[in-house]
């Protein structure tokens, strides 16, 4: 860990960053990992699903399915934080390690766009729908059309209104109002989860609901692969968290597994891209929290980010879930 100031003088670009407390894989290596530490509840999905005898685009769905349905959660889903207009709109990518892919964006009343990403994945020729699109593929595969927008989330949208101004809040996803509510009303996460099983094949997922009050139509990484979410057999996978657009311009989640499969570790390949985003970024990202989760085919897992705060969530060949803060490049 070093200072901003230190690593944009040269000092530290190389050498002298923790290394991730606790990053050696309990006996038959991670099965599940997730970002954030409300992912523990979405690994135990997850690994559920995988020991009744599902797949791993199965587990993966379930695991993404539970902060989407979670009214407490403003971040992912239903009660999702809107747009600067008032509509609740939800991204989503589902990954295998065979060339599977399914993901919507700017997705609009339906709860579990996880699911809808796999369908389209399963049911269409296509990888990536959007907008209206979605929405209408949506309706025609079944999926009910429920309000996202909760009274909670509306009052917070209508207090945003009187200022209107939109200041990203670095580990925001961490914080808990007294009676246990998660995140806060300048959420800007996700929930990325990645799983593997013993033959060390790989799948993931990323939904969110965006960037709180966002200008109507902005897509940050998660829904698209190489950015939030990039899964290679026999490589590695990724998944990546924080503010969307600065993961997006550098491709980042794609960057780690390109570093995994020209030799380096999990942990490294996600020190490295975090690093190249400050040394590219410079100022331009002061305050900002951006981290990677990567697991290995082994279930050797990797976490990094730019800021402390980062926690993540680990679940092992028994099922035994445990949330873990990530290493961070800078100190504050």
């Amino acid at each position: 860990m070093t200072t901003r100031r230190g690593f944009l003088g040269g000092a530290a670009a190389t050498a002298g960053v923790a290394s991730l407390a606790g990053a050696a894989p309990a006996a038959g290596g991670a099965m599940i990992v997730s970002t954030w530490d409300f992912g523990a509840a979405a690994n135990d999905a997850a690994f559920a699903r995988l020991k009744a005898g599902g797949s791993l685009i199965d587990a993966v769905e379930a695991g993404g399915m539970v902060p989407e349905a979670d009214p407490d959660n403003h971040s992912v889903g239903y009660s999702g934080y809107p747009d600067r207009d008032g509509h609740v709109t939800l991204d989503a990518v589902i990954m295998d390690d065979a060339g599977g892919v399914g993901a919507v964006a700017a997705l609009e009343d339906t709860v579990h766009a996880i699911s809808v990403a796999r369908r389209v994945m399963e049911k269409t020729p296509h990888t990536f729908l959007v907008g209206a699109g979605a929405t209408q593929f949506a309706r025609d595969q079944g999926f009910p059309k429920v309000d996202l927008l909760t009274p909670e989330a509306e009052k917070a949208w209508r207090d945003w209104l009187r200022t209107s101004q939109y200041r990203p809040v670095a580990n925001s996803e961490n914080a808990r109002a007294p009676r246990g509510v998660r995140g806060g009303a300048l959420d800007h996460d996700t929930i990325g989860l990645l799983a593997r099983t013993a033959d060390g094949r790989l799948a993931g997922a990323c939904t969110t609901s965006g960037m709180a009050f966002k200008m109507r139509g902005r897509v940050g990484d998660s829904p698209q692969v190489g950015a939030g979410l990039y899964v290679e057999a026999g490589i590695g996978a990724a998944t990546s968290t924080g503010l969307g657009e600065e993961v997006t311009r550098v491709s980042g989640t794609a960057r780690v597994v390109a570093s995994m499969r020209a030799g380096l570790s999990a942990q490294a390949a996600c020190e490295e891209v975090v690093r190249h985003i400050a040394r590219l970024r410079g100022d331009a990202i002061k305050g900002t929290q951006v981290g990677f989760l990567a697991l290995s085919p082994k279930g050797e897992v990797g976490a990094f980010c730019l800021l402390p705060g980062f926690t993540y969530a680990v679940t092992d060949a028994a099922g035994v879930t445990v949330v873990k803060k990530g290493a961070s490049l800078f100190a504050a």
